[in-house]
């Protein structure tokens, strides 16, 4: 029985309309795709090797594949590793060796495949059974085997850059046959918006293009329409690892602009706040020291105010430690004197402080020498008596050499003062 109202055909969403239909249509990865690109040079031998696209979310490492395919007349296969299992890839690998064409095998998010499973294709690539071509938006030197990587090429996939993105909403303002609603500067902030990625954006000006609008809008008016695309960080990956190192570097070279912006992306982004101040209490010890002590109370200072306020008025005591820190003087020598120390004392753990300084609670320990010749600086004038506090066996170290910057410029010329006391007292 026939339906009472006949059903239109689904529309396809934009995206899936605009999809390229040739590697010269594909925007933002001419670095890849173009004549000298890695891509282009393997399409115009003909002969494709097995590789692994990396980037971002919505920059187009599905496609490039599917036209991959095509440019060389491969068959075409592609899986998901979020739903694929050995048995899905034993039944692909045996449909591949009967096929009469090669195929190209796409594995999007290959970096979910566990270690073994990676393994699984290692003979089919080593064989010719398969071009293996996967995608990921993670850091193939951390979530792929090395078996895997000495197969592949790695290809960087960029992040689709403004102009990019303005060519897709071209070419979706020519397929609709009509222009976004939307002022100059609106049209600015829905590319910002999308913050790289394409697919998001052309959902975005689909939505656009929904709309019965009488006047276009003006960026203010987008965004109580639009939102945000989040940021792309994931909080155990490389994108976090990523910009908690700009953040420490922009606070070690003294650039307070840049160590807030890092500091902002990672709240915006999500990251736990105690998080953050762990990682600057860090700093102020490692890449400040004694140079301004003042700084790790100021950490802490932070620490203490962000868990009496919480988010997000205590984010502002995080943003007061994170410029204190990075206009703060400089100085890593408590960090490189910590781990000479720390090296000193795995070298020589057995040795015994001299008698002079050994505590002598009971009178056997005293007849036995412990604490003979033991100067009391106090009652020394100056308050210094330069007595030796090394082991007998062991020369005087010197593992802490302050800068001249700082409060360590004071402290260096006390340490001055105590090595010629020390020199005059061994002659």
């Amino acid at each position: 029985m026939s339906d009472l109202f006949p059903s239109t055909p689904p529309v396809a969403p934009l995206a899936e309309r605009l999809r390229p239909a040739s590697l010269a249509e594909v925007v933002g990865q001419e670095h890849l795709t173009g004549p000298a690109g890695a891509i282009g040079r393997m399409v115009a031998a003909g002969k494709l090797a097995s590789m692994v696209l990396w980037g971002p979310p919505g920059t187009g490492k599905t496609t490039i594949a599917r036209l991959l395919a095509d440019a060389v007349g491969m068959r075409f296969v592609g899986v998901s590793a979020v739903f694929s299992g050995v048995a899905d890839l034993k039944k692909l690998f045996a449909e591949a060796r009967a096929a009469s064409v090669p195929t190209l095998l796409f594995v999007d998010e290959i970096h979910r495949f566990n270690r073994a499973q990676q393994d699984g294709f290692l003979s089919v690539v080593e064989d010719g059974t398969v071009v293996l071509v996967g995608a990921t938006t993670e850091n193939p030197s951390f979530e792929l085997n090395a078996a895997i990587l000495s197969r592949a090429q790695v290809l960087i996939v960029r992040r689709l850059d403004a102009a990019a993105l303005d060519a897709l909403l071209v070419r979706a303002e020519t397929l609709e046959g009509r222009t976004l609603p939307l002022t100059v500067e609106a049209r600015e902030a829905l590319i910002a918006s999308a913050d790289g990625d394409g697919r998001f954006l052309l959902n975005q000006a689909e939505t656009l293009f929904s709309l019965a609008l009488e006047a276009p809008l003006e960026p203010a008016a987008l965004g109580e329409l639009l939102h945000r695309r989040m940021p792309v960080y994931d909080k155990d990956r490389e994108g976090h690892y990523n910009l908690i190192s700009a953040l420490h570097k922009s606070l070690r070279g003294s650039d307070p602009d840049a160590a807030l912006y890092w500091l902002a992306r990672m709240l915006v982004a999500g990251e736990e706040p105690l998080y953050l101040l762990r990682r600057l209490v860090r700093f102020a010890s490692e890449d400040i020291g004694l140079a301004d002590s003042n700084a790790l109370q100021v950490c802490l200072a932070a620490k203490d105010a962000y868990d009496f306020l919480g988010s997000p008025e205590g984010e502002l005591a995080i943003v007061h430690a994170c410029l204190y820190l990075a206009t703060a003087p400089k100085s890593n020598r408590a960090y490189a004197a910590a781990k000479a120390a720390m090296r000193a004392a795995k070298e020589t753990g057995s040795l015994t402080p001299p008698q002079n300084i050994l505590n002598a609670p009971t009178k056997l320990m005293k007849n036995l020498g412990y604490g003979k010749g033991y100067a009391y600086d106090h009652d020394v004038e100056g308050g210094f008596s330069g007595a030796n506090y090394w082991p007998d066996e062991m020369a005087p170290q010197s593992f802490y050499t302050p800068t001249e910057r700082g409060h360590e410029k004071r402290i260096a010329e006390r340490m001055a003062w105590w090595a010629e006391r020390r020199a005059e007292r061994a002659k």
